[in-house]
């Protein structure tokens, strides 16, 4: 049995954690260690601030998450005294050896060159905090979580979306236009309508997927769509859109891509924008050039579909070209031949 353990415990990436008291709220303690199991085990567990005075955080909850308080006076009003001290903390454990990552749970943009340095020494850093988080911050550590999104997902709250400002683009309440993507949610319990929200929008997500469906010849697979978004951005989370699935975001959020199932394998591609009418034209001048006439629907069909890669006439209502050309007032369709109508067909 102790073997077992010992395996379990050194296959496991040994996170410390040290929280910032004066900038995160003890709402988000369950939700700090739920999200940290997922990527190893804490051997280190500390939070920072000024004891002598309340700050949320009580006897209680501490205990219960076996949180070590280190006590920090404010020697001068309006200066945030934690901040070196955890810097302190988090050298002194670094050149200890004993762990592979550190989860900064924090807001504060001061903490970024904290967590460029631990980068430095190839330290894995998680980095916690509210949407407020600065993107210096976010993009300094190798994964960010927004714990007030997270938590909203996690136990199924609603809040309504106020007017936010979305990386860098402000959209107001309730908006949600295609290309700008999804307002990021408010901050728990609800923000004032001034707060700023640093969050991966919708519209950057799309750029990067349809690059990545060009690259990959027209189509990209779910699951390494999923990986090399959160490799392009550090905060990138589908419960931070209100999802929990990425499937289920792209089918709700992004209306130009189409999830198609090869096999077992899901993938992630263009879907064809064209209308009825459009296509109809394009049959029609197919035909035109080919004397008026094609004496094989598979030859036709093959050259739609080299033109219009994602094309499918099943989003028209038919499952098959020749189904599809009959509903067409321009063509006449006899046996395995399509005609232009007054130009020889029958």
């Amino acid at each position: 049995m102790e073997e077992v353990m010992e395996s379990i415990y050194n296959d496991k990436m040994q996170f410390a954690v040290l929280i910032d008291a004066d900038n995160i709220s003890s709402k988000y303690a369950v939700t700090i260690f739920e999200e940290l199991e997922k990527y190893g085990l804490t051997s280190y567990r500390r939070i920072y601030g000024n004891w002598s005075k309340s700050n949320g955080w009580s006897e209680g909850v501490l205990l219960e998450h076996s949180i070590m308080p280190v006590q920090q006076f404010s020697y001068t009003t309006g200066k945030n005294a934690t901040d070196m001290a955890m810097v302190i903390d988090a050298m002194d454990i670094l050149y200890k050896n004993k762990v592979q990552g550190f989860c900064l749970v924090t807001s504060d943009s001061d903490f970024t060159r904290l967590a460029m340095r631990l980068r430095e020494e190839n330290m894995f850093v998680l980095g916690m905090g509210e949407s407020k988080t600065p993107l210096a911050l976010t993009r300094a550590c190798n994964k960010f979580i927004h714990l007030n999104l997270v938590a909203e997902q996690n136990i199924g709250e609603s809040i309504s979306l106020g007017d936010r400002v979305v990386s860098g683009d402000r959209t107001s309440a309730g908006e949600k236009t295609y290309g700008e993507g999804k307002p990021a949610r408010g901050s728990w319990e609800g923000a004032g309508a001034e707060a700023e929200e640093y969050v991966t929008s919708i519209s950057e997500v799309r750029q990067v997927i349809l690059t990545l469906i060009n690259d990959n010849g027209g189509q990209v697979d779910l699951a390494q769509l999923g990986n090399r978004l959160n490799d392009k951005f550090t905060d990138f989370d589908v419960r931070n859109y209100g999802y929990s699935k990425l499937s289920t975001m792209i089918d709700q959020e992004l209306p130009d891509l189409n999830i198609k199932k090869i096999s077992s394998q899901y993938y992630v591609e263009r879907r064809s924008m064209l209308t009825k009418e459009e296509l109809e034209q394009e049959i029609c001048l197919m035909i035109e050039k080919n004397g008026g006439m094609v004496e094989n629907l598979a030859s036709l069909n093959d050259e739609l579909h080299k033109k219009y890669k994602q094309l499918d006439f099943k989003q028209f209502g038919y499952s098959r070209i020749s189904s599809f050309l009959r509903s067409l007032k321009s063509v006449t369709v006899h046996e395995n031949e399509v005609f232009l109508k007054g130009k020889g067909g029958r």
